[in-house]
């Protein structure tokens, strides 16, 4: 699907560059925030689905920010946070936030965590929108992924593009798990299978940033099972935007049930390996 300037789904006084243009200032302006607010010692500031599933104050203040900015540049516009949940706009469009992607790697100090903001039109469900707009800041090295629909993805500015698809034998595939231990231990399951027939597996903790590893050829296929909106939202468009096939299992789409990201082709072969295995079955 391409959209342009005159578009009739987009508002008259918006252009795809635009909404990119923003995407990344926000990323940039909460990524700094996140980057020099924190503290020696971070404290955990409540839990969400269970004890390991962790929020942080910074998260809040992160969010809080990106909501204002919002607020400021398009207040017509929905949004969709991770830790506010949704607010009503008028517009069509609807801003998907991730204020830290990667909150336990935050709480550790471990380098995978990213800001992650992207504009879509549609229902703010990854089965039915068309992503328009997205952003992906790495706090700690300062990366900025961007792409916008029908113009590319790029990283700090320069053009990127996914690996050919090549044997999944000599494929780098990033993983993530859930925080259900249920889920987990299924996961572990499928993993038994997967691990055997690629080259390695990465679990870095961050899927927006996973994501854009795919998209810059770091790696060459990423799944995950159970990730929300705003974990696929701008990492999926800058994986597509570099040529990548981002999918579900079984004809679905990408969203909660599974995410495959890679070159087509290669994504076909893990696709099949992930539908044998259950990958998308139980808990």
């Amino acid at each position: 699907m391409t959209f342009f300037i005159d578009d009739p789904r987009l508002p008259d006084d918006v252009t795809i560059a635009a909404l990119r243009a923003l995407a990344e200032s926000m990323a940039r302006e909460a990524g700094a925030l996140v980057r020099e607010g924190r503290p020696e010692h971070v404290e955990v500031a409540a839990t969400k689905s269970s004890a390991v599933d962790v929020v942080t104050a910074m998260d809040a203040e992160s969010e809080a920010l990106l909501r204002r900015i919002i607020a400021r540049e398009r207040p017509d516009d929905a949004i969709l946070g991770e830790e506010e949940g949704a607010s009503e706009g008028t517009s069509g469009l609807t801003w998907v936030i991730d204020p830290i992607d990667g909150t336990v790697n935050y709480l550790y100090s471990v380098a995978s965590y990213a800001i992650s903001v992207a504009v879509v039109v549609g229902p703010p469900d990854p089965a039915q929108w068309t992503v328009l707009a997205g952003a992906v800041h790495s706090i700690v090295d300062g990366r900025t992924w961007t792409a916008g629909l029908g113009a590319g993805a790029t990283l700090d500015g320069e053009p990127v593009r996914v690996n050919p698809a090549g044997p999944l034998a000599t494929s780098l595939v990033g993983t993530g798990f859930a925080y259900d231990a249920e889920r987990r231990r299924h996961q572990a399951e499928v993993l038994t299978t997967v691990l055997p027939q690629v080259r390695d597996i990465r679990r870095l903790g961050s899927a927006a940033i996973d994501l854009c590893l795919v998209a810059t050829g770091s790696l060459d296929l990423y799944y995950e099972r159970g990730l929300n909106p705003w974990d696929l939202a701008a990492g999926a468009l800058v994986a597509q935007e570099a040529g990548a096939l981002v999918t579900g299992l079984r004809g679905r789409p990408a969203g909660a049930d599974m995410t495959v990201a890679g070159p087509p082709a290669a994504v076909d072969a893990l696709v099949a390996i992930l539908e044998s295995a259950g990958a998308d079955s139980g808990v």
